[in-house]
């Protein structure tokens, strides 16, 4: 059962692209988690006019991708799981070019990633999020989305 879960969670992380995540090792550290990954599919954007059945495909690779990468950042834990009440979410968009976005909608195409956050136990549920204002930077060699995540009290 172990090997089908990993062998799942390998093909998953391919098809969303490269996905990392980053939890640190002290008790002080541990209040945050940091987790990249590729820029949302378009299809996840709220403007977005596609069949229901493309988005329903874009929105579960991208959730499993978010979840695959939870599930990483959560190995130094040695399978315990913080399953955090409340959390402050900051996105951080990295895109390859200087085209204006916006950042509400930005933020609208991250609801699968959180989801995904939260069926890996790394939050109770996402409607505990509270969201920091997206920021949006340029990367022409990595294009990204950064996930970090405060434990709130």
């Amino acid at each position: 059962m172990e090997e089908s879960n990993r062998t799942t969670r390998n093909r998953n992380r391919k098809e969303a692209g490269a996905a990392t995540a980053e939890f640190p090792q002290s008790a002080d550290a541990a209040r945050t988690v940091t987790i990249t990954l590729p820029l949302p599919p378009r299809e996840l954007s709220p403007n977005a006019r596609v069949h229901h059945m493309v988005k329903a495909k874009a929105v579960r690779r991208y959730r499993r991708a978010a979840w695959a990468c939870a599930l990483e950042a959560q190995a130094p834990l040695f399978g315990r799981r913080p399953r955090w009440a409340a959390a402050k979410a900051s996105a951080t968009f990295y895109f390859p070019d200087r085209w204006q976005r916006d950042a509400d909608n930005l933020l609208a195409s991250l609801k699968a990633a959180f989801d995904g956050l939260a069926d890996a136990g790394l939050i109770a549920d996402d409607a505990g999020l509270t969201h920091a204002p997206v920021v949006v930077d340029v990367d022409a060699d990595n294009p990204r989305v950064e996930i970090r995540l405060d434990k709130l009290a």
